[in-house]
């Protein structure tokens, strides 16, 4: 155990102040679209897609879910962290307007280039969603591509 010097508190203060931030509250959004795609890289030759990605380089579809997770303060004015219709619109128009029924390999200009895994397509949707919401609110977006499979963004990406 350290040896404690305890002959000068009487002079030591304590700040007793109760802290004037309210706790950072997380909201979710869920929104779903149908979208196929295939796993293929376009510098590898069919053979070698197909030995990469088995069954996926196929050209298949899924019911995709996004989930969208923002963290903030509790407006006093109107009891939300984020008004969640607003946060819809936003998932809505940056991101299922432009992927929902469509094949994401050749139909979503802001996918170009990009091998078309959840975890690409989590990081896209992030990248697209981020810049309508206040700086450092979005918390992580997850997309489930199967009811046992998905992938997350989170943190500051």
């Amino acid at each position: 155990m350290a040896n404690l010097d305890l002959t000068d508190m009487d002079t030591a203060s304590v700040d007793h102040k109760t802290p004037t931030s309210s706790p950072t509250v997380l909201v979710s959004r869920r929104e779903s679209f149908n979208a196929a795609h295939q796993l293929r890289d376009p510098k590898l030759s069919d053979e070698e897609n197909a030995r990469m990605f088995g069954k996926c380089a196929n050209l298949h579809g899924h019911n995709y879910i996004i989930e969208i997770v923002v963290a903030g303060q509790i407006d006093k004015s109107t009891g939300y962290v984020v008004d969640l219709k607003q946060l819809s619109d936003i998932v809505c128009r940056r991101v299922v307007e432009d992927v929902d029924h469509r094949n994401l390999n050749a139909d979503v200009p802001w996918l170009e280039g990009r091998i078309t895994t959840a975890e690409n397509l989590a990081l896209a949707f992030w990248e697209r969603i981020r810049t309508e919401l206040p700086e450092g609110s979005l918390r992580s977006v997850r997309l489930w591509e199967t009811e046992k499979n998905w992938a997350e963004i989170g943190g500051h990406v």
